[in-house]
């Protein structure tokens, strides 16, 4: 993996910011675009922008084909066994909404239970809510060790015969944990349930094969991967799709329209209300090819090493403390002693460097760490070691600014 050539194929790293080159640390939150992603959505608006499946003429047909194929390029990126189960939607968000709201509200019942965890981003937590207060469902969590993991000890003990949904993230977005996803399948397939993957920040770093996970449901936005914002995946086994029904009713996804009644298309279509983002299906499509490209298990494994080296220089950094456990994804969420990480996160823009701070949409963990807000430094494969000596000498100069104010 030449790391040299895969920066020059991200434009916005070519820049200053205040004065000072470009580091992008936050990739958690939105990571950047190769070129070849920008050039795909440029193509498809310059030269066959049109609707998909309702025209026969020439440029309908190639958004059409494009479209799909992009359809087929998710399901072979993720082993889904067939294209009937990859469903568009705006992304990550989109797509809980539509499993709690089109799955929970008809398969969970008062009394029933739904189990989550305290890491959760609200994305995966407040739909569930919601369920749980239509339906009399219970919540519950699964206890996390002190390090910010779970046991699967702790998730038999967790879930019981009266639960119906698992939904757990696959990798936390502000520790970095990574879940053991295949032993809760199992464990909710033991007792009835379904599991429902909050798979953001699993898809863009590493390999992931719904299948051999068994997971029921799996969700994932492209503007994470390095493609386009407005578009996500909603992956479910079609066994369960087709028990469902549609959340958002409209063109496209009818078969037949009359006037008191309607029926819907087979999958995955009856979920695909309207004009779909076409563009952005052609963009994560290509942010694809680009992954493919680079293989995830490389994509993973830089990540692994430059956490590596982050650990080893971010010790140099007297009074940070940082969460979660050794064994993690590629980010960094800590905090400054009396400083707070939003006076951090403003420092270190100053010199260039993005990071992210406040509560990551992640409010009950942020409680369950006794604090209101960290910061958060996260890598992709654009990444280098320079990066992370440009966060360890501005960490170092926040220190010693707001040392001195105090």
């Amino acid at each position: 993996m030449d790391i040299t050539d895969i920066r020059q194929s991200f434009p916005v790293l070519n820049q200053d910011v205040n004065g000072h080159p470009l580091v992008y640390l936050d990739s958690s939150a939105t990571s950047q675009k190769p070129e070849s992603v920008i050039a795909a959505l440029d193509d498809y608006y310059r030269s066959y922008n049109s609707n998909v499946h309702r025209g026969v003429h020439t440029l309908g047909t190639r958004a059409t084909d494009a479209y799909e194929g992009a359809r087929e390029n998710v399901r072979a990126f993720i082993n889904a066994s067939s294209t009937e189960e990859i469903i568009f939607t705006r992304g990550t968000t989109t797509s809980i909404n539509t499993i709690a709201y089109g799955y929970g509200l008809d398969f969970v019942s008062e009394g029933d239970e739904i189990v989550l965890t305290p890491m959760e981003h609200h994305a995966n937590l407040i739909p569930w809510q919601q369920v749980a207060k239509k339906t009399g469902a219970t919540l519950k969590y699964i206890p996390m060790q002190a390090d910010g993991t779970v046991t699967v000890e702790d998730i038999n003990e967790t879930v019981t015969d009266r639960t119906k949904i698992v939904a757990m993230a696959h990798v936390s977005n502000v520790l970095g944990t990574i879940n053991p996803i295949k032993e809760t399948a199992q464990v909710a397939h033991r007792h009835g349930a379904v599991i429902v993957v909050d798979g953001a920040q699993g898809v863009p770093h590493m390999s992931v094969d719904v299948t051999d996970l068994d997971a029921d449901f799996y969700v994932f936005s492209g503007h994470k991967m390095l493609g386009p914002t407005g578009i996500g995946v909603l992956y479910g086994k079609k066994a369960l799709l087709n028990q469902m029904e549609p959340v958002e009713t409209g063109g496209e996804m009818i078969d037949f329209v009359d006037y008191y009644d309607a029926s819907w298309k087979e999958l995955p279509w009856k979920f695909e209300a309207g004009t779909p983002h076409v563009a952005g299906a052609v963009g994560l499509s290509a942010a694809i090819d680009f992954l493919n490209d680079i293989g995830m298990d490389t994509v993973h494994q830089h990540e692994e090493e430059l956490l590596s080296y982050a650990f080893n220089q971010l010790e140099k950094v007297d009074d940070l403390e940082i969460y979660g456990p050794n064994e993690r994804a590629g980010l960094v969420t800590f905090n400054m002693k009396d400083v707070h990480p939003h006076d951090v996160a403003t420092v270190l823009d100053a010199d260039g460097i993005a990071v992210r701070a406040g509560h990551h949409c992640a409010q009950p963990l942020m409680k369950w760490l006794d604090v209101t807000a960290t910061a958060r430094a996260s890598f992709y494969l654009y990444n280098t070691k320079d990066d992370v000596d440009a966060l360890v000498k501005g960490l170092q100069k926040t220190k010693e600014f707001f040392g001195n104010v105090l």
